[in-house]
């Protein structure tokens, strides 16, 4: 054991454990990514079989998943030619026989088995014209049974391992040589208080029993140990972030309310806040006024009104003495907000500036200026922003908006643009579910506003199939003969541009003979365009000019075209819940009647079907997204792919949401307590979490 706290044979190179050497170990490196015995330890079963369950090749359909049989292996022939070639061998038991087959390790098998002899086979079992059969079977001799009694854990291996005859069965004999060896040993890393108030098992026997389970109930507390360790060093990790934030980085503050918020709210807001957007701006007056930064998430969900509480913020940090800057992650949005708010600052004498890549140099230079000087006290804009030459005289609040467009590294830059720290408020439209925010968003503070603006008409959602487009295409012509406007939208398709851009062309073709020119006006947008292109379109889009506008790349996040009251989505069942919800969100913006319409095929998945059903049900985001996240898991959820999931090797935050709120309320707790973690019984822990903890500490950015 090691001054840290760990133990040093968990760090010893997998190839000196014992029936490993230098040749498997670098399989193991490249295929499961094991290089030290603790990483073979956290190659946790992803299934058990109960040994005391036996089959008949009779009872057999292809439909089971690994199994055991016993029974009496016939002649292993070599058949087929070149690549084709295999050995085969019949297997009987009582009741039938089926057949085993090998294309990898056809010396290895005629070397070991032998016909006539009696040997349990573990495998999947395949139908194939009627027959039965196994291929690369896990093969061991009925006196070898007794080894393998109660559950046999089934690990993960490759294609690549099992023709080296790396199966799973290799990998548990690993891993029981690892627990068996005597200087086995996992440092118990938990304070005892939390393993006392939780039933929880020691750490050592956790491992221990994942891996050979006596019975089911070890197997069962063994799991529960494990799943609530990772949960909760997650959360600790995030708590402690949120906690030294509010700790050690001061913020300015923004004592007053003055006259530039006032005259606004008086006498140029035009209509009356939401009680949510009330309260959001509340949540956010508080944070700015204790001279601690302020990182905050704002949710709402499309059209709730962030941008409003967005502009509010700003006007709270001009009467404050300090400049403001907006980051969107497109040039149509950044010139969206621009236009939306200059006009509006002017009216109470502030100065409002856009910067994009577009931006020509005589007006960057005007600009960058403007900052310097600080007579410009609004900068909107893209990536541009984050560029070396953009200076501030005082920037005091930095507001990032569809912040999953933007990697962390980009954000980070917005914070070198003057002297002093600067609020952070970043705002997403997507809904993230309670779990996910917990987890990707745990060292941020949650605002949510989670109520509509007043006259907001209900978006009204129908799907119909192939059978009833022409009756869409009269409906959509009835809504532009009044004057509105219609997008059509096709998913994009994953590792096929061609084919996306051969449905998008032909998708174009189709509604082109149907609503023909002069009278009618249908345009293609996708990703293919230039910016300027793009950008010229929407326009054109914006002033009404276009009636039907069809993409793929879509309709960015937050484009605001009241006039549009259609939204057609081909393929529909190809989306995620999100991603359709946010789609029926770029209609109902202004006071008409809107619709979103999904077309699907005949032939829907269980899923296709239940994303169907649920966009039919409802137009809460928040529904939405907690039911996407059942559906499709945290990886596919827009903007998690990077945020560390992968650290959990069997907890879920969807299946174990209740395990991760309570791990979540121990580390608060535990961490009010001591928040240096300086008490004794907390020193394995906070050793454990400094000596695993990544390298490059990005948890002062939101």
């Amino acid at each position: 054991m090691n001054h840290s706290g760990r133990n040093d044979f968990l760090d010893t190179p997998v190839e000196y454990l014992k029936g490993v050497g230098p040749m498997r170990a670098e399989l193991l490196k490249n295929e499961l990514q094991i290089y030290t015995f603790e990483d073979l330890l956290y190659h946790f079963p992803f299934r058990y079989i109960d040994r005391s369950v036996w089959h008949k090749i009779q009872d057999l359909d292809g439909n089971q998943p690994y199994i055991q049989i016993k029974g009496i292996l016939g002649k292993i022939e070599q058949t087929g030619k070149d690549k084709g070639k295999r050995l085969t061998a019949l297997f009987k038991d009582e009741s039938g026989y089926c057949d085993l087959v090998w294309f990898q390790g056809q010396k290895w098998v005629k070397e070991n088995l032998k016909a006539g002899k009696e040997y349990i086979v573990f495998g999947k079992p395949n139908l194939f014209k009627n027959q039965i059969s196994f291929v690369h079977p896990e093969m061991e001799t009925t006196d070898q049974e007794k080894k393998h009694q109660g559950f046999q854990p089934v690990y993960n291996v490759t294609e690549r391992l099992k023709t080296k005859n790396i199966t799973s069965r290799t990998i548990h004999q690993f891993i029981s040589s690892l627990i068996n060896h005597p200087n086995f040993e996992v440092p118990e890393i938990l304070p005892k208080s939390l393993l006392d108030a939780h039933k929880l098992i020691g750490r050592k026997a956790a491992f221990t029993n994942i891996h050979i389970p006596k019975d089911n109930q070890s197997r069962i507390s063994a799991e529960n140990r494990i799943k609530f360790e990772e949960l909760f060093l997650l959360q600790m990790r995030i708590v402690r972030i949120k906690n030294r934030n509010k700790r050690t980085l001061k913020g300015i503050r923004f004592a007053v309310v003055g006259e530039y918020f006032n005259k606004y709210y008086k006498d140029v807001l035009s209509f009356e806040l939401t009680d949510a957007q009330k309260k959001v701006i509340k949540e956010i007056r508080q944070d700015t006024q204790t001279g601690r930064q302020m990182n905050r998430l704002l949710q709402g969900d499309v059209g709730s009104g962030k941008s409003v509480v967005a502009l509010l913020n700003m006007l709270i940090a001009a009467d404050n003495g300090t400049q403001s800057s907006l980051m969107a992650p497109t040039e149509i949005l950044a010139s969206q907000h621009f236009n939306n708010m200059h006009t509006e600052m002017e009216k109470v004498g502030l100065q409002c500036a856009l910067l994009t890549g577009s931006t020509k140099s005589a007006e960057r230079k005007r600009i960058h200026e403007g900052l310097e000087n600080g007579t410009i006290q609004i900068l909107i804009g893209t990536h541009a922003l984050i560029e070396d030459k953009v200076k501030m005289k005082r920037q005091g609040l930095v507001i990032i908006d569809e912040q999953h467009r933007f990697g962390v590294a980009q954000r980070a830059r917005m914070w070198d643009k003057s002297e002093e720290v600067p609020h952070i408020l970043v705002m997403t439209a997507t809904p993230i579910p309670r779990t996910l925010a917990m987890t990707f968003y745990g060292d941020l503070d949650v605002s949510v506003i989670d109520e509509m603006p007043l006259g907001r008409v209900p978006i009204i959602t129908a799907h119909r199939n192939e059978a009833r487009r022409m009756e869409v295409f009269q409906f959509i012509q009835t809504e532009i003969d009044k004057g509105r406007q219609v997008y059509v939208v096709f998913p994009l398709i994953e590792d096929s541009e061609k084919l996306e851009y051969k449905n998008l062309n032909d998708g174009f073709e189709l509604l082109s003979n149907f609503f023909k020119r002069p009278k009618y006006q249908v345009e293609i947008i996708h990703g293919r365009m230039k910016a300027h292109e793009k950008e010229m379109i929407m326009t054109r889009f914006k002033k009404g000019e276009i009636h039907i506008l069809v993409s793929t790349t879509v309709i960015e996040v937050g484009i605001n075209v009241p006039n549009a009251t259609v939204m057609l989505i081909e393929n529909a069942e190809s989306f995620g819940l999100s991603q359709l919800h946010q789609l029926r969100g770029r209609v109902g913006r202004g006071g008409d009647q809107s619709y979103c319409i999904l077309m699907s095929g005949q032939k829907l998945s269980y899923n296709g079907r239940e994303r169907i059903k649920a966009m039919l049900s409802t137009n809460d985001g928040f529904k939405l997204a907690e039911l996407d996240l059942k559906l499709r898991g945290p990886g596919d959820i827009e903007g998690t792919k990077q945020s560390g999931i992968a650290d959990l090797k069997i907890a879920s935050i969807v299946d174990d949401e209740e395990m991760l709120k309570v791990a979540r309320f121990q580390a608060e707790q535990i961490l009010s307590e001591d928040p240096l973690l300086q008490h004794a019984s907390n020193q394995p822990l906070v050793n454990y979490l400094n000596q695993k903890s990544p390298g490059k500490d990005w948890s002062r950015i939101s």
